[in-house]
């Protein structure tokens, strides 16, 4: 009898283990969704870049980076498309947060549309948002009523990084936590204070075995220059080689990190560059000084993403977590000038950049070496605007590699449901939700086929483009004279190929012109007359 009870209770045991381990098996990862905000293209070390930002490199390396991922070329059109899955017109975001009485561009989420925490949640997952929101600045509009259980950040699209400081003329900023405006304390650093809200949410969870989606939207590296001085200090004097020499070497690093093949070509200094040794020493170090408040910025936010990993190995959640890394557009070309801002701006922004009270931007002088090796900036459509870095990291879901097929923004919302195992709704709340044609990136993920997209399509503020294969077609605004251009051997847009292909050039403008007219893109020209 002993003996049968002892077979019987190693039988149990294994069992219990059996299903422990199908349990284990079966258990949905938790998501990071990371964006950090205004970075260019070749910012990372792992993207060709000489900063510091050795945790996401080690991801990067360790995981998978795809070198032709796209965003919408702005801030509020990129949040509004990777939240919902939607090309951003589809979303009520085919602009800014500007009201506008078009249904394309109303300036908030409209109801047609599901965010991802929206989607999770209501298959159990727990969601978190930290950061920039910037995608309705009403209290209806806020994340809490998008699906996100708790949050904390900024609702608005810029700010200073130690104080709540509004730089526009009878301009309100909130900083937020839940939905409750939330005062600074002294020694308040946002990437900081970002990074602690999101550990905090994670740790403080009811079921500890619930799964999350935490949105981590860093503010870093937009303008203002903000950051702390002993990061500061870190970089100081090493970017005085001059933009000319750092975007060769980025270019070079590039190629030999399989970043861009070896047939492409570096596009030439941007026009609004001077050649730098027609600076005089001053000028040379004030943007020595800029650029190194810059990489002081993105290695304080990649030195958090680190205290955050850390955290979830000390709660036992790295192991069954995808963390996903991306920028919301390309380098900002944007500078403080007396357009808009306020007289206390304006003298802020003669401050040096080191200088906590000051108020400065990079301007083109960064921006074009921040976007190496493409031409073109944040806003407009050329690669220099859309072209993010993409790292996916989660050695038990991702395999290591490097991948160079076209994807977008679009794939995300598809991507986190696949991992989470939740069908993209049809219905939410009672209002019909548009269809996503965004393509699940886990096959990607496991190194598997993956049939792509046919077209990407871009619109903002009358710039517009699509990307057939290695074929784009562009324009600007308001010229709106399409340019072809074979990214296959010129990523750079450097060789206007728009005479030799007519053909083609008809066929991608019929693609481009049916979309817009299905998304509900207004041309900017008509849309400015509709202002209310």
């Amino acid at each position: 009898m002993n003996r049968f009870l002892s077979l019987l209770f190693l039988s149990f045991i294994v069992v219990s283990e059996v299903f422990a381990q199908k349990n284990k098996a079966q258990k949905r990862p938790n998501i990071i969704l990371i964006l950090a905000d205004d970075m260019g293209f070749s910012d990372l070390g792992s993207f060709g870049s000489e900063m510091e930002t050795p945790v996401l490199d080690k991801m990067a390396k360790e995981g998978l980076k795809m070198t032709n991922f796209y965003n919408a070329s702005r801030c509020c059109p990129t949040r509004a498309s990777l939240m919902t899955g939607l090309y951003p017109h589809q979303a009520g975001v085919g602009d800014m947060v500007n009201t506008r009485p078009q249904p394309a561009y109303q300036g908030y989420l409209n109801k047609n549309c599901v965010t991802i925490a929206e989607a999770l949640k209501t298959y159990g997952y727990a969601t978190f948002m930290a950061g920039k929101w910037h995608i309705g600045q009403v209290k209806d509009n806020w994340p809490t009523k998008r699906g996100f259980d708790k949050y904390f950040g900024l609702i608005d699209g810029a700010n200073s990084y130690f104080e709540n400081r509004p730089y526009r003329p009878n301009q309100k900023l909130t900083i937020a936590l839940g939905e409750d405006q939330y005062q600074t304390p002294d020694g308040y650093y946002s990437t900081n204070a970002y990074t602690d809200f999101a550990i905090k949410f994670i740790k403080e969870r009811k079921d500890p075995k619930q799964p999350f989606f935490l949105y981590l939207a860093y503010q870093a590296p937009h303008w203002p220059l903000h950051a702390l001085p002993e990061d500061i200090a870190l970089f100081k004097g090493k970017f005085m080689q001059g933009w000319d020499v750092l975007r060769e070497q980025r270019f070079q690093k590039q190629k030999q990190l399989g970043i861009i093949s070896a047939n492409q070509k570096l596009s030439p200094r941007d026009a609004n560059l001077p050649d730098w040794n027609s600076l005089s020493q001053k000028e040379k170090e004030d943007w020595d000084e800029k650029m190194a408040v810059y990489a002081a910025m993105i290695y304080r936010m990649d030195k958090n993403i680190g205290k955050l990993k850390a955290e979830l190995k000390a709660i036992g959640e790295d192991e069954n977590t995808v963390f996903m890394f991306l920028s919301d557009n390309g380098a900002s070309h944007e500078n403080i000038n007396a357009n808009g801002f306020t007289p206390q701006i304006i003298e802020a922004s003669k401050m040096p950049a080191s200088n906590p009270s000051s108020f400065t931007a990079y301007d083109f002088w960064g921006a074009n070496v921040s976007n190496t090796p493409f031409r073109s900036f944040k806003h407009w459509e050329y690669e220099g605007g859309t072209a993010t870095p993409f790292i996916a990291y989660g050695p038990k879901w991702i395999k290591p590699q490097i991948n160079h097929q076209p994807a977008h923004i679009i794939d995300i919302m598809s991507t986190c449901l696949a991992l989470a195992g939740v069908n993209y709704p049809e219905t939410h709340q009672g209002n019909k939700i548009l269809p996503t044609i965004g393509k699940s990136l886990v096959p990607v993920f496991q190194k598997k086929q993956w049939e792509g997209h046919k077209a990407l399509f871009f619109e903002h503020e009358g710039n517009r483009a699509v990307r057939v294969g290695s074929w784009k077609l562009v324009s600007t605004y308001p010229a709106n004279q399409w340019e072809l251009y074979d990214l296959s051997k010129d990523r750079a847009e450097q060789q206007n190929l728009v005479s030799q292909f007519p053909e083609r050039v008809k066929e991608m403008a019929v693609l481009y012109h049916e979309w817009a007219q299905h998304t509900g893109v207004i041309p900017f020209e008509l849309l400015d007359k509709k202002k209310p």
